[in-house]
């Protein structure tokens, strides 16, 4: 894959301000792609977007709660005004509230439905009324759904955002299903990442502790490694260089696919 492989697409990444979705938007840029940055964290995604401009690339900031479908018509809008176009959407933004089955609160259960299902919902049906013949960008396109290793695993402690999980990875088949049929000239697919050191991975292992089932946090992320053929965590570079990989050219032919970038953990 050539280095400047998405030279001339214009993408949006949600939860772009850190973590996986900054190193997804840093990779893109990279592969010469100019990047809107989307997140609630209005500081930290201008700085983000910042890092990004000086590196050369064409890039802006737009606040963005993916639960509120108002917000994403004037995240569209101001992708398409600030890069002039837009044709690759990264629907990363997502929330993980650990819980056994046992102490399940139903407000955290909504709050993930909201967030992880109803954005990427959003996120999609927006992507294709801007990139579909006839849409205010029209080019045709790519979207990326992060969905997570925990919609392929039984993980203890995770059984709702393992279930928001599954939704996106069905979402994300139905959807390029209907594209395909309809003629939109988007293809969709998936990540399934695997535990990463981030501040929301690390969050998890945090709580594996606090809900007794390990005895520390370096125990609880053993236990994950032990678990992972290649033994190691994933790093956000990892989940970076797959999201572009699918955003190319060279995945043309690609689509309702589901992409485990776990080190084999979901196998």
């Amino acid at each position: 894959m050539g280095e400047k492989s998405l030279a001339g697409r214009k993408a949006l990444v949600t939860g772009g301000a850190r973590g996986i979705g900054a190193a997804i938007a840093a990779a893109l840029a990279n592969a010469g792609a100019s990047v809107m940055i989307g997140d609630i964290l209005a500081d930290l995604g201008k700085q983000t977007a910042g890092r990004l401009a000086e590196t050369g690339a064409k890039t802006g900031f737009v606040e963005l709660n993916v639960t509120d479908d108002a917000q994403w018509e004037t995240a569209v809008a101001a992708t398409i005004a600030t890069l002039g176009g837009y044709d690759i959407l990264i629907n990363n933004a997502g929330i993980e509230i650990t819980s056994l089955v046992v102490d399940l609160k139903a407000e955290d259960l909504r709050r993930m439905c909201d967030v992880n299902i109803v954005g990427t919902g959003l996120g999609m049906k927006h992507a294709f009324r801007a990139m579909r013949p006839g849409g205010s960008a029209g080019a045709g396109g790519a979207i990326v759904n992060i969905a997570s290793v925990a919609a392929t695993i039984a993980f203890p402690a995770i059984a709702g955002y393992s279930g928001t999980k599954s939704a996106v990875d069905r979402m994300t088949r139905v959807a390029a299903m209907e594209a395909g049929k309809l003629g939109y000239g988007v293809r969709i697919n998936c990540l399934y990442p695997g535990l990463v050191p981030t501040d929301m991975g690390m969050q998890l292992a945090n709580d594996i502790v606090a809900a007794g089932l390990a005895p520390d946090v370096a125990a609880a992320v053993a236990s994950v490694v032990e678990q992972t053929p290649l033994g190691r965590l994933g790093e956000v570079g990892d989940m970076a260089d797959a999201a572009v990989f699918l955003c190319s050219n060279e995945a043309r032919f690609i689509t309702g696919a589901g992409l485990p970038v776990d080190g084999g953990m979901g196998m």
